[in-house]
């Protein structure tokens, strides 16, 4: 009898602890950078493993994704990977025609004569080459002193197809272009890859990424009336078997369709 009721009381005591585990996580998933006192900046970098001039660029982004070295700011890293490299004689296997298009809109939006890598592109407002740590401090820096409306990323449960669902919500607009339509994004992210380069410019180097763009969607568009919450949803993004989910990042972030101008954003680790 005694035996039996040990054994119970220790049950007990392993479903307690494995509540609260769960229940710290979800909490600290919820927690946005807003409220720990520092401001999400999105840090877009335009990058491909064909471009020689590419690697310290790419380790740039990692030192300013793992050391978070601007007081006030919360660098949200995208690492985005361009095609048109793949014709010097290697295929970037994380390139995407997507990422392309993104960085000929930005081109649009800046008023370049080309696209370029490795091109920055700070909170869609800044263009600078990818590998200048000076400017990109500033340009953080000045990102992280503008106003924005908080928000709010939270991973939900993932089903049986392998879809991840999440929760998102927006408050009130702040510093928005009036007229400017302001549109809900939704990316995946991917740490820790690297490959071993057997041609084109790079060949023999052994490339480290990190935040890797693995998908973007357009989940919505925020509204710009008086209420106090301008877009809510629970959006679904499928997880590849082949990416590393213990190295997946969320990020939400909305931007301005015409500006290009980001307003706000949050990531989380997916659970």
């Amino acid at each position: 009898m005694i035996k039996n009721s040990w054994a119970l009381g220790l049950r007990l005591v392993l479903m307690l602890f494995t509540l609260y585990t769960a229940f710290v996580s979800k909490t600290a998933a919820q927690a946005t950078a807003v409220e720990s006192g520092r401001k999400p900046v999105v840090v877009e970098l335009f990058t491909s493993e064909g471009c020689s001039t590419c690697p310290p660029a790419d380790a740039l982004l990692q030192k300013l994704e793992e050391q978070q070295p601007v007081a006030g700011a919360e660098i949200v890293a995208l690492e985005e990977h361009v095609d048109y490299w793949d014709h010097d004689g290697w295929s970037d296997p994380y390139d995407s025609p997507a990422w392309t298009q993104r960085q000929m809109l930005y081109k649009e939006l800046f008023r370049t004569n080309e696209v370029y890598t490795p091109q920055m592109v700070v909170d869609g407002q800044t263009q600078f080459v990818g590998s200048d740590e000076r400017k990109a401090l500033l340009a953080i820096d000045q990102a992280a002193r503008r106003a924005q409306p908080g928000v709010t990323l939270t991973p939900g449960e993932m089903d049986a197809k392998g879809s991840q669902r999440f929760s998102v919500s927006v408050e009130k607009l702040i510093g928005n272009t009036p007229g400017d339509v302001v549109l809900v994004w939704l990316a995946v992210t991917e740490s820790g890859l690297q490959s071993s380069v057997t041609r084109g410019e790079n060949a023999g180097r052994v490339l480290h990424h990190s935040a890797t763009l693995r998908s973007l969607h357009k989940i919505g568009v925020a509204s710009t009336g008086a209420g106090p919450v301008s877009f809510t949803g629970t959006p679904e993004v499928k997880i590849e078997s082949r990416w590393n989910r213990e190295k997946l990042r969320a990020i939400v972030f909305i931007q301005e369709k015409k500006s290009g101008k980001i307003l706000g954003g949050a990531s989380a680790k997916i659970p």
